[in-house]
């Protein structure tokens, strides 16, 4: 498998891009601004797009490549996501208010998009490729993905805040490779990243510090004003870590 980061900011502005990773040609997770790194031809290409949670920087580009590729597809993209966030998606967004529903266009029964809700721990296997939904703690129901090619495995955290449930499940994966992990805010901002449920450096460390395994650790998400010094916060504080920031047009094969 390979995946390549279209966005992992948490922000915009120049050649940022907010959350977006694209595994081999035909999946996405998440549909932030990244996915506009991505030409007509390669937009139709995804047959399935796994959300974490609806905040607007992780499914801002849905409903334009949805619209984008309408006419270009005979299949339809399925959108898989929790039941509370396929929820806010159908109130929300493809309303005909905000965007036209797309699960009814051009009919009900040829969509373009289709649902499928995936429930926490559920494992979704495409051929040979395993992704399954991992625990996130964060300010609405949310998600992270555990990607697994049979040979070895990526963990993306999504947004999240502390942690236990995760580290759980991490923990167990005998076969993992690489770990993308947030950290959004510097240790002064610790009181919003407390809030907002994402982490800083100090609690950063604090969740490093619950994993047994071993693993290249990534940390995306980072606040385009404060890349700089959270960075030089992490590396202050991660222990036996050492963690470096996730690029855009980075690529993993594992």
């Amino acid at each position: 498998m390979k995946l390549k980061v279209l966005g992992c900011s948490g922000g915009i502005g120049g050649r940022l891009r907010t959350t977006s990773f694209l595994i081999d040609h035909d999946i996405l997770i998440d549909a932030g601004t990244g996915v506009g790194e991505l030409s007509l031809i390669e937009l139709s290409l995804i047959d399935h797009i796994f959300i974490t949670h609806a905040h607007m920087d992780h499914i801002c580009s849905l409903p334009l490549l949805l619209d984008s590729v309408a006419g270009m597809r005979d299949h339809p993209v399925i959108v898989y996501a929790s039941e509370e966030t396929i929820e806010v998606l159908k109130q929300h967004i493809f309303n005909w208010k905000v965007w036209p529903d797309f699960c009814e266009i051009p009919s009900a029964q040829r969509p373009v998009m289709r649902y499928q809700a995936i429930a926490l721990g559920e494992m979704v296997a495409l051929q040979d490729r395993q992704i399954t939904a991992v625990p996130a703690n964060h300010t609405v129901p949310a998600v992270g993905y555990h990607i697994d090619s049979g040979q070895a495995s990526l963990v993306f955290s999504g947004d999240t805040y502390v942690n236990d449930d995760l580290w759980a499940v991490v923990n167990r994966i005998e076969n993992l490779r690489y770990l993308i992990i947030e950290t959004a805010f510097s240790n002064g901002e610790k009181n919003l990243a407390t809030r907002a449920k994402h982490l800083c450096p100090s609690l950063l460390a604090d969740e490093l510090a619950k994993f047994q395994g071993d693993a290249e650790i990534f940390i995306t998400h980072l606040k385009p004003d404060e890349v700089e010094l959270i960075m030089r916060e992490i590396k202050q504080c991660a222990g036996r870590f050492n963690p470096r920031m996730l690029l855009h047009n980075h690529e993993f094969e594992f």
